[in-house]
This record gives structure tokens, C-alpha cells and sequence, in this order.
């Protein structure tokens, strides 16, 4: 598996906020941050801001991926959301990076790109293609994808909670 060739959870740091390993004790950190209804209007999942749900999709599943990573604000050190590396091909040497949330605080600036751009750049030590999967109706999330430069693949089903659900599926190559 990449464990060998590659860290899922390191610590990474940039101008405005560092990235490091989910521990238990974020866990009234992170909802603080996941409770906002709105963040999860055009997710697939929307109703991440209930507790359960964030203890069940978000928190329990992240622990136990251990490949997620809180994003920390630099100035105040308080936990504004987190992304995770996922769906590792060593083989094809790909792996996906998902999950990601962040505070309302910090959408259309540059902290998502900050984000996106430590954790591509941590995962082109080792793969050569990072995929992304946005929900087919999460239409900010897919200008996201854009804005960062990513290229749309195709549209697939992908399994949610047991359901499939339509994603689009974009890329970064290394090169």
C-alpha cells in the first residue's frame, strides 16, 4: 500500500494555516466547524451539521481512515475544517483527496488553495494523479475544482452510505 511510499497523515504547513493529523480530542473543534448548515447545502450528504451524522461520516470515519487531516488557522489556532487522502492506487500511484470542509469564514479566499495546494504538493512526492469526487449538484465545490486548476474526467456513480450517487470526477496529474 502507499503507508510504504507515502505518509497519509503528515503535518504541513503554510502561510495561513497548517494541516495535521485528526486526534479524538478535535472532535468539538471540528462539528463547531461542521455544524453549519449551510456548508452541506449541496452536498450529497446534507445533513452532515447533525451531530450524529458528523460523528458517523465525518469524525469516526476520519479517525478510523487515518489519513485526515484538521486544517488549523495559523493566527489563532482554531480548527476551520479538514480534507482527508483516500482511494490510494499504488499501483497507478493515484489517490484522491476528499472530504474537505471548510468555515464559511474562509470560502472564496485563498485558504482552500492553500490547502489544496500543501496536500498536492505533499502527494506528488509520491503519486503521479490526484483525483477529486464532487457531489453532481455541489456546484461550488466543482468552480473549486476549477479554480485550483483541476480537469473534469467524467461523471460516475459513487457508493454514499450505501447509495450510489452521482460525482464528478476531476484530476490533477503531476506533471
Amino acid at each position: 500500500m502507499a503507508e510504504k511510499f507515502f505518509d497519509l497523515q503528515p503535518t504541513l504547513t503554510g502561510n495561513s494555516i497548517y494541516l495535521r493529523p485528526l486526534q479524538i480530542e478535535d472532535a468539538e473543534g471540528l462539528y463547531k466547524v461542521a455544524s453549519d448548515q449551510l456548508i452541506w447545502e449541496q452536498h450529497p450528504s446534507p445533513m452532515r451539521y447533525k451531530r450524529a451524522v458528523f460523528e458517523a461520516e465525518i469524525f469516526q470515519s476520519g479517525l478510523a481512515s487515518q489519513s485526515t487531516l484538521v486544517a488549523v488557522d495559523s493566527k489563532t489556532n482554531e480548527i476551520i475544517g479538514s480534507s482527508r487522502y483516500y482511494d490510494v492506487d499504488a499501483k497507478r500511484r493515484e489517490i484522491a483527496v476528499g472530504f474537505t470542509f471548510l468555515s464559511r469564514l474562509h470560502w472564496g479566499g485563498l485558504v482552500n488553495a492553500e490547502m489544496k495546494d500543501l496536500m498536492l504538493s505533499h502527494a506528488f512526492n509520491w503519486a503521479k494523479r490526484v483525483w477529486f469526487h464532487v457531489g453532481i449538484d455541489n456546484i461550488r465545490s466543482q468552480k473549486a475544482m476549477e479554480k485550483i486548476g483541476a480537469k473534469l474526467s467524467h461523471t460516475a456513480p459513487r457508493s454514499l452510505n450505501g447509495n450510489p450517487v452521482m460525482h464528478c470526477y476531476y484530476y490533477i496529474d503531476a506533471d
